[in-house]
């Protein structure tokens, strides 16, 4: 298990390999994409119960430290 911020991790072979939030397989990308469309933390929390506002935090985190890999990702799966 790797991860550059606290809480997200990157494993081989889980949801491709893309950082994940750590205990989950929800994939930072997705979270940020759904951020850039207008949904709220709270909306957010509400759809994935398993996550907790300090899941939200350390994905914000990781989007602002890492932007360019988070908008690949995300051209990736809307393209897919």
């Amino acid at each position: 298990m790797s991860g550059s911020c606290h809480g997200i991790e990157t494993i081989p072979g889980v949801s491709g390999g893309e950082p994940c939030i750590a205990r989950t397989r929800i994939p930072v990308w997705l979270l940020e994409q759904g951020r850039r469309l207008g949904t709220s933390e709270a909306e957010l929390l509400s759809a994935y119960p398993n996550l907790r506002a300090e899941d939200l935090a350390n994905a914000w985190a990781y989007v602002r430290s890492h932007k360019e890999e988070i908008d690949r990702d995300i051209w990736v799966n809307e393209a897919a």
